[in-house]
């Protein structure tokens, strides 16, 4: 953390403090009030630590007003056109895109990393056939740490790496197996002449009686989606996993974690909600009748898809997802799927509609990302999983970073307490 030689000065009763206050390479300055207890005697309030901090950060930079994301100080338009999934995942766990060399050499390591334990294969039957993909995700995941003992010791630097290789590797592969494994058919083998997204798409679609060949755009397609959502943040559940991981929870245990919190509806579900939301508009004639209900100040409904928390003018994803759904209906084609007439009316609607200008309502990434999924035929119970894992190595970069920060402490929110204060037990006879 930089020095800074501005202070802050806080005067409540009688007390004047002096909190020392940081300037970030970019972004507004922080006040530093880890001795505020100590020096006041009083906590800060911030629900949902909307104001608050919690860690410094190399990794990833949002400015929602300016619609601005950063992975390592590269703009995330450009590395959606320029980049693959892969090579972000690179510059994510270490700082520096790669060379040559360096990415042939993660890119090896990644893919023969990709069969998951045999024994695995077992622990999946024991889900029932209707389970979500979610639950079976968090329990697989969580279940790693049984599976993979020489990687979970988190202060040797070597099993961080091989633990942080091996969730790369085989989230794809587990995502669909929970997935095939829920609509009833074999698992399907990674192979590693496939890149990372190809590879995911046949595992999903692929079957014993016919193979499945990979498009190349549907395979540029599901990569930029990978890459669109590798890393957000402090969003919720990153901050899930390094919430997790300040106990000294072994690598596994945390990403299930960060799992288990972006299966939150109001989290990873964004994109699923969206096309739940197109289908009960059903077909373009009745979307009029939805638009004045998003109008209405008195109608609860909202149209999912269309703005954002944090991105208050623009989402910087959402520009190169538009492009990669425009080639994915040209080539699927939408003229019998009215759920996605109904997207594409939706979508030139708020582009043009002043309602929507007005208020910075523009479709968002999961408002494309949800078309694509559902386009390539992904059941909206896959959406999350999915997002789950291109996240993945999201949460490995908050996670290693963590882990070597000498300012690293258990997490312990504090509280406003409005409960009862102290009483006396009383007998049951006599209440």
């Amino acid at each position: 953390m930089a020095d800074s030689n501005k202070t802050a000065i806080l005067s409540f009763d009688d007390k004047e403090l002096r909190l020392p206050m940081y300037s970030p390479t970019v972004g507004p300055d922080v006040i530093d009030i880890r001795k505020l207890y100590a020096q006041g005697g009083v906590f800060t309030y911030d629900p949902g630590f909307t104001s608050t901090a919690s860690c410094d950060s190399t990794i990833t930079y949002i400015d929602g007003d300016k619609g601005e994301l950063l992975h390592r100080g590269y703009p995330i338009d450009q590395l959606a056109e320029k980049s693959h999934y892969l090579e972000v995942c690179y510059l994510l766990l270490y700082g520096e895109l790669p060379s040559g060399a360096e990415l042939e050499d993660f890119e090896s390591r990644v893919t023969n990393h990709t069969m998951i334990h045999e024994q695995m294969h077992m622990f999946f039957r024991g889900f029932r056939r209707d389970a979500h993909p979610m639950a079976t995700m968090v329990g697989v995941v969580g279940a790693m740490s049984a599976f993979y003992h020489d990687s979970t010791d988190i202060s040797d630097p070597w099993q961080r790496e091989v633990a942080s290789i091996r969730l790369i590797a085989k989230m794809p592969t587990i995502a669909a197996m929970a997935y095939k494994y829920s609509i009833g058919q074999p698992f399907v083998y990674p192979r590693n002449d496939l890149d990372y997204a190809s590879n995911f798409l046949r595992m999903c679609f692929s079957v014993p009686a016919e193979d499945y060949e990979v498009n190349p755009i549907l395979s540029r397609a599901m990569d930029r989606i990978f890459t669109l959502h590798a890393d957000h943040e402090q969003n919720a559940s990153t901050s899930t996993v390094r919430l997790a991981s300040s106990s000294g929870a072994n690598p596994f245990a945390c990403i299930a974690a960060g799992i288990a919190c972006l299966w939150g509806p109001a989290h990873g579900g964004a994109n699923q909600a969206c096309l739940e939301m197109l289908r009960e508009i059903g077909t373009v004639d009745r979307i009029p009748e939805y638009i004045a209900r998003a109008k209405d100040k008195d109608d609860p409904f909202r149209l999912m898809g269309f703005g954002h928390r944090v991105y208050k003018n623009f989402d910087p994803r959402a520009k190169v997802m538009k492009q990669s759904a425009d080639e994915v209906l040209d080539l699927l084609g939408i003229e019998n799927n009215p759920t996605l007439q109904v997207a594409k009316q939706l979508e030139k609607i708020a582009l043009e509609d002043p309602y929507f200008i007005e208020k910075k309502l523009y479709p968002n990434v999961d408002f494309y990302s949800g078309i694509i999924l559902d386009a390539m035929g992904f059941p909206t119970a896959m959406f999350t999983p999915i997002f789950a894992l291109a996240r993945t190595v999201g949460w490995i970069s908050q996670w290693k970073e963590m882990i070597v920060d000498p300012q690293l402490k258990i997490g312990r929110p504090r509280q406003l307490y409005m409960g009862e204060t102290y009483r006396d037990y009383v007998n049951v006879e006599d209440r």
